[in-house]
């Protein structure tokens, strides 16, 4: 009888061990991670011509990671799909919303400039852009930029130069490196 009721307090003690509180198991939602997917598959649907479903999902990425790093590629997938369908206006937030979430990636800056020309405002925005220059060094890269849509190339890899010898630590100067010489290879083609 001992035994029976040894055997039965084991069979008990294991058993409650299996079922102890707190092992349901929990599922966290990642917002930066679901911003992620979304991204690439508005990245899928552009590359497949599906502007409207690739707008929708880098829309989706952005709300749901709104105020990181990251969010810049967003702004940046989503008005690149714009300037596709023709919709430079609409382009135009995404850039600039993309330049003031990340600053230091050149090709946020090329694609506002094509943007601006786009839209005829190339010489009101390199007079903006040229008042502000001092204040802010990074401003000179649109400068620059826009110096060369309205087809002052020589002006642009001056500016981009300068840039270059002042900032010589920052992550964007490797790229502007390459777009000056870029740049030199078109004019010495010419």
């Amino acid at each position: 009888m001992k035994k029976i009721l040894l055997i039965l307090t084991l069979i008990i003690g294991i058993q409650k061990g299996f079922c102890a509180g707190g092992t349901i198991v929990t599922y966290t939602i990642d917002p930066e991670k679901n911003a992620y997917l979304h991204n690439n598959k508005g990245i899928e649907c552009a590359s497949e011509k599906d502007y409207y479903c690739a707008i929708e999902e880098f829309k989706i990425a952005i709300s749901l990671n709104p105020k990181k790093q990251s969010t810049a590629v967003y702004f940046n997938n989503l008005g690149k799909t714009y300037m596709t369908i023709g919709y430079p206006n609409l382009a135009l937030d995404c850039f600039e919303n993309a330049l003031k979430q990340y600053n230091l990636n050149f090709e946020y800056y090329k694609n506002l400039a094509d943007c601006y020309d786009k839209l005829g405002m190339t010489k009101q925005k390199l007079k903006e852009y040229g008042q502000n220059a001092e204040k802010n060094p990074l401003n000179k890269i649109m400068v620059a930029l826009l110096k060369e849509k309205t087809g002052d190339s020589r002006r642009a890899i001056i500016i981009l130069d300068n840039f270059i010898h002042s900032e010589k630590d920052l992550l964007i100067t490797p790229a502007i490196k390459n777009h000056i010489n870029s740049l030199l290879s078109e004019m010495n083609e010419q």
